[in-house]
Formats: structure tokens, sequence, C-alpha cells
């Protein structure tokens, strides 16, 4: 299999603005529509933005973390539509700052169903315990992802920092287990 498709399920991504937030100040000012703060739960603001559909955690360290995302460019564009409502509040908020992609989660299907057992026997680096988790785990060192395999041929891929390092997983993973005759 020389080319897998695969779909981006979430973006983690997270950025840091370089200064102290007061999470009350942007809390009761309500240029943040839906936004929620409980201190006794989350240490943080909790910011669900409706475009693109992703949730924002905002911390007085001046973090953000953004999940949701189906895209990177989606991933991005709602830290900076966050970033640029809280600038309203404090306008002390610098105008660079640099966006991380933390984890890529992806989903494929390798088209074929895996005996689960026969793979653990065989691949290398791998986890399989069926009375805990219905999934085997195939931890790839090169690009560093981890597999979540599943006896229907479906996979989950998480770790990834790029789209192209899911898709390589998965093709390497796919490679593998031809190689080993286990699909």
């Amino acid at each position: 299999m020389t080319d897998v498709d695969i779909k981006i399920e979430n973006i983690v991504a997270s950025a840091s603005i370089g200064k102290d937030i007061d999470l009350k100040e942007i809390e009761s000012s309500n240029m943040l529509e839906g936004v929620s703060y409980n201190r006794e739960q989350f240490p943080g603001l909790v910011f669900k933005l409706k475009e693109p559909k992703t949730a924002a955690l905002i911390f007085g360290s001046g973090k953000l973390v953004c999940t949701g995302a189906k895209s990177i460019d989606d991933s991005k564009l709602a830290i900076k539509r966050t970033v640029d409502l809280m600038r309203k509040v404090d306008t002390d908020i610098p105008e660079e700052f640099e966006i991380k992609i933390q984890n890529i989660v992806a989903s494929a299907n390798l088209e074929s169903t895996l005996n689960l057992e026969a793979v653990a026997l065989e691949l290398e680096d791998t986890e399989y315990e069926p009375e805990q988790f219905p999934g085997l785990v195939y931890r790839l060192s090169d690009p560093k992802v981890v597999l979540l395999l599943f006896g229907s041929g479906k996979v989950v891929c998480t770790g990834a920092k790029t789209r192209s390092d899911a898709k390589l997983g998965v093709e390497r993973a796919y490679d593998r287990l031809s190689e080993l005759d286990l699909i």
C-alpha cells in the first residue's frame, strides 16, 4: 500500500502570548461569548469558538491550548481569533506570538481485518492486552507516532506533529504488516 487515506480527527495546538492574563477580567468583559471559568474545577478559562469549531483553554500564565480543529490552518486561526478577542480587553497583549502543533490525531482504514494476537506476536514494539483495551498499541520511532490497530483494520494515529507524519506512520505500519504476511 503506497497511498493511505487518513482523516484528521483532532489537532492540539498551543501558544504563549508572553504575559500574564487576568482571567477574571477576560471572563467578565463579555468579549469572549460563551467563556466559562470555575477556578475550583479547572485553573483556566474554557472558550468555545463556533468558527472554526474548537475549544481554547486560556491560562493566567498567558498560555493557550486549542483543541478540536480538523486542520492545522483552523487550529492556528482559532488561536489567533481567541487572542484578538482577548486583546480587546487587554491591549498590552503582543501582536506576535508562536503557535506550536502539539499533537495530531488521525484515523485510517487498512481495508483488511487483522488478527491482533498474531500481530502482537510478530510485530515489534507492540502492546496488546485485550482485557484492558480492544486495540493493539504499536509504537513507531520514525516517525515518532503511536498507532492503535483494531481487528476491523481501522487505525488511529496519535502523537504526530504534521499530517505527513501521521500518513507516513500508517503507511509504514501497513508495509510492515504486509512484510510479515499479517494483512
